[in-house]
This record gives C-alpha cells, sequence and structure tokens, in this order.
C-alpha cells in the first residue's frame, strides 16, 4: 500500500500578504495523520468564571426535578437549545458569603479583610499562560480592582494575593487582542520592555545584598519582594517575547461593532444588550484565536447597577433583591434574571457554532458561574452553573442536587482538574472534585 507523506499545518498558521496576515480557522489539514486513519488532535481547553453580583431570585432557579429530563425554570427558559451542556448545581455554599462581600471570597473561599490567595483562574494561568500571548484575561462591567469596596470589579487574585485589575470597555478589549502594532512601535516597546527589565535585575541584586544584614522577620518580607519582582519579570519576558508576533485576526462577520463600544460608564447611547453581546463575542474570539485559555468576567457587581432602561423594570437590581415577599418585585427579579440567562444562552450559541477540533469550541471550553449569594443575602443556595467542557470528560445532567452546604470551592476545583491542572488535596475549604461531574 501506498501512504503518501501528509505534513499537518500547524495550528497557528497564516495567510500573509503584503498588507497584514489573516489566521485560519481550525482545518482538518491541521490534523496529523497515519496512513489512511487520522490521529485525534490534541485537546486545547479553555476556562471562564463568571460573577453575577446580588445573587438571584433563586424561587425561580432550580429546575424541577433533578437529572436529564429536569424541567427547565422560567429563568433557565432561554438555555433549553443547550440541554446536554450544562449542569445547574444546588446545595453550593460560600461559607463567608452573604450579603455584600460576596465577591472577595468567591474564588479564594477567604472572607473580605484577610489576606486573599491564588485563584483558581490563575492556578490554570500558570499553567497555560506560557503558551498564549495572554496568559489571562480579566474582564467586568465596571474597570479596575474595586478594591477596598463591596462593588469589586474583579475576581481572580495573584499568587501574592493582589486582586488583577478587570477591562470594561469592549473597544479597548478589542484592540488589545486584534489591532497591529506598527513596527516602529513595536521596536520602542521592546527597547522599553528591556529597558525596564534591566532596571529589575539591578534592583534585585541591590536587594540580595542586604539578605545578610536583616532579620528573619525581614527576610521574610524581602523573600515576598523578591517573588513580586519575578511576577513582573515574567510578565515582561512574555511581553518581550509576543512583541514581534502578528495578533491573530479571525473572521468578524457577524459580531458587532467594536469601533462604537460604549462602556456602563459611557453616554446615554449605552444598550446593555448590545454591550452584553460584545462582551461575549471578544471572549468567544478570543478563544478562539488562542490569545488566551482564561478568563473572568463579573457580569454583575454588588449594589450598583444590574438594571437597565430597556430591561423595563421599575427598581434597581438591589432593591429588587430586598422584595419583602412582594409578588411584583419578585416578578420583575425574575424577569431581570431571565434577560442574563438570554445573554448567557447567546454566549452558549457563539461558543457552540465555532468548530475545535473534532468538537467545538464549547465541547474544550469549560465555563462556570455562580454569585456571592443566593436570595435574600443568603450565604447559600447559590445560582451555580456549569457549562462547557464536554469534550474535558465533563459529564452534564441539566440538574444535580450536591449535600447541602456543599463548598463553591468544590466546583473550582472540580474546574481545575478537567483543565489537566493538578491541584493540592486541601483546595481552600473544598470537599473534592465533584464525581458526578466527570465522565
Amino acid at each position: 500500500m501506498n501512504i503518501q507523506s501528509f505534513t499537518p499545518l500547524h495550528r497557528r498558521a497564516f495567510l500573509r500578504g503584503s498588507g497584514g496576515c489573516l489566521a485560519l480557522p481550525w482545518l482538518e489539514a491541521m490534523l496529523p495523520r497515519v496512513g489512511a486513519a487520522t490521529v485525534p488532535p490534541e485537546r486545547t481547553p479553555r476556562m471562564g468564571m463568571f460573577y453575577f453580583g446580588t445573587g438571584m431570585n433563586m424561587r425561580q432557579f432550580y429546575p424541577d426535578g433533578l437529572g436529564t429530563a429536569a424541567k427547565l425554570s422560567r429563568i433557565l427558559t432561554p438555555l433549553e437549545k443547550h440541554r446536554g451542556h450544562f449542569t445547574v448545581l444546588s446545595g453550593t455554599e460560600l461559607t463567608h458569603g452573604g450579603g455584600h462581600n460576596g465577591a472577595y471570597p468567591f474564588a479564594t473561599s477567604i472572607a473580605r479583610g484577610e489576606k486573599q490567595a491564588i485563584s483558581p483562574d490563575q492556578i490554570v494561568a500558570e499553567r497555560f499562560g506560557s503558551q498564549t500571548r495572554f496568559p489571562s484575561l480579566q474582564l467586568s462591567v465596571k474597570r479596575g480592582t474595586g478594591f477596598g469596596s463591596q462593588a469589586l470589579a474583579t475576581i481572580s487574585w495573584n499568587r501574592q494575593g493582589i486582586p488583577l485589575a478587570a477591562e470594561n470597555d469592549p473597544q479597548v478589549l478589542f484592540n488589545r487582542l486584534f489591532r497591529p502594532t506598527d513596527k516602529q512601535l513595536r521596536g520602542k516597546q521592546a527597547d522599553e520592555f528591556r529597558r525596564r527589565g534591566s532596571v529589575l535585575d539591578a534592583v534585585l541584586s541591590d536587594a540580595q545584598s542586604l539578605q545578610s544584614k536583616l532579620g528573619q522577620a525581614d527576610r521574610q518580607q524581602l523573600d515576598q519582594y523578591f517573588q513580586s519582582v519575578r511576577e513582573v519579570e515574567k510578565t515582561l519576558r512574555t511581553e518581550i517575547e509576543w512583541s514581534d508576533r502578528p495578533k491573530q485576526t479571525p473572521n468578524f462577520k457577524g459580531y458587532g461593532d467594536y469601533e462604537q463600544a460604549v462602556t456602563p460608564e459611557g453616554n446615554g447611547k449605552f444598550i446593555y444588550d448590545t454591550y452584553a453581546k460584545l462582551m461575549y463575542d471578544l471572549i468567544a474570539l478570543a478563544f478562539q484565536t488562542d490569545s488566551t485559555r482564561v478568563i473572568s468576567y463579573v457580569v454583575r457587581t454588588e449594589l450598583a447597577g444590574g438594571v437597565y432602561p430597556e430591561f423595563g423594570v421599575s427598581k434597581g437590581y438591589h432593591e429588587l433583591t430586598h422584595h419583602g415577599n412582594d409578588p411584583k418585585n419578585l416578578e420583575q427579579l425574575a424577569s431581570v434574571d431571565t434577560i442574563y440567562m438570554r445573554h448567557w444562552a447567546y454566549f452558549l450559541d457563539r461558543l457552540a457554532s465555532i468548530r475545535d477540533g473534532d468538537g467545538t469550541l464549547l465541547d474544550q471550553t469549560l465555563l462556570g458561574f455562580s454569585s456571592g449569594m443566593g436570595i435574600g443575602h443568603s450565604k447559600d443556595t447559590l445560582p451555580t452553573m456549569i457549562s462547557g467542557g464536554s469534550g474535558l470528560g465533563v459529564r452534564h445532567q441539566t440538574h444535580l442536587k450536591l449535600p447541602d452546604h456543599t463548598p463553591l470551592a468544590s466546583v473550582w476545583q472540580t474546574m481545575v482538574d478537567r483543565m489537566g491542572v493538578p491541584v493540592e488535596s486541601d483546595f481552600q475549604d473544598s470537599t473534592g472534585v465533584i464525581g458526578e461531574l466527570i465522565t
């Protein structure tokens, strides 16, 4: 039998011309072949963590019944077409949640005011970050960190327990991901990166010379300082390595207009429906182009915002959560939550429409969302869901009842595990990986 040689296309293959370059979509030609047989591609896992501040109307959130045939609630009805690709998890609890400080322990299980630890998304970013232009991306409806306030704008924390700033402007994010940088500017950036790196080397050298003169407490603090310097050096090194590589340019047909994007702090032209779709599309594009494999997104902060004029309700989201069992308040709260789930369905639609490997981008992407509180500002009865990831060994069941008071950290540990990243047995306050979710 005559077996012809075959050289597969690289996963990041480009079409190049004098005017720029265009990233190829996933093609079967990117698969290695052995004779006439096709070898399954190596999976590229992605992970996203999402925060919905101020809880939801849990009286109309959980499905009716358990297992794959559970009847979806009013709020979850927009997700019907994606049955088989998500699991609602009842029984989760955030030990230090409830009230309006739930965003702080959301990803770390550590209460506000205590020294934070590394969040699950950053654990995964440490594993995959060197393979992508951006080790992780932090998105939010509010720019910055919001640290110190109840309206925390990020759920990502580095290994030093420092919050990582989030971006809320779709245009800024789009430019970071896809706008090419001209050659002259790239050269200036590379020189600046290297200059800053040399300054760090000098600072590090000077600091190390002090060690013999310091007491134990100061040496410990200096060690923490060294770690921070190493983190900056690692970031600079990554920026230098990627500065000369062209950014990917996917096919933007069917996507929104990022040139006209308006942020929530913008003007009266802001429409949340447009904004939500732009942000979810950016996540899909970032994953599709392998610009990053880890994203966090604060979809709704605590207290402020959450309701927009086109929602057609009479009160702000926080005010509606203080419903006082008023049927009108509960009705409007469920109405708003349903709108957010329509946007989530749109996001899943987008991921499911993008071919990736031997499946779709949704198959290779594991998404988890919840909140820092349930209804009535409780720390349990949380709106928790995992979506996607069937290609990563996740077995979806529509509605899975966990033992009461299951730590939310168990959900995060399960996601990290499915990303193929080893974790310590004492992962936060987790009781372990949720076996019922694993194939």
